[in-house]
């Protein structure tokens, strides 16, 4: 029996993908984001990852949130070298982010895999 993949998303990368007024209410935006990963059929196991003012927004049946306390990528990294003994896609368009991911076997994906325009 394979692994179960994991999805391991960059909440403050993907929500700032979409010029849709995210700057006012941070925290709502990384919920909402929440909110529609946990409707994904993909069959992975999902973790936003969130920082900054979206810190404490909490987990949802389908979603693990982690709370960066520091760097949101580093904990991404950390996450990345956690799970590398399985399928794992990390969604950010940051370069040097995925450069550092796949250093662990990460595949990545940008922003509109889990949020089209």
């Amino acid at each position: 029996m394979s692994a179960r993949p994991v999805l391991i998303v960059d909440a403050a990368n993907v929500v700032g993908s979409v010029p849709d007024g995210w700057w006012r209410d941070r925290r709502g935006a990384a919920e909402r984001l929440r909110d529609r990963l946990a409707e994904r059929e993909g069959g992975e196991e999902v973790i936003l990852v969130v920082e900054g003012a979206a810190r404490g927004v909490g987990s949802v049946p389908g979603v693990r949130v982690e709370s960066a306390s520091g760097s949101g990528d580093d904990l991404i990294v950390e996450l990345a070298a956690v799970h590398a003994d399985r399928p794992c896609t990390v969604v950010t368009a940051d370069r040097a982010l995925r450069e550092r991911v796949r250093a662990y076997g990460a595949r990545c994906a940008g922003p509109r895999t889990v949020r089209p325009v």
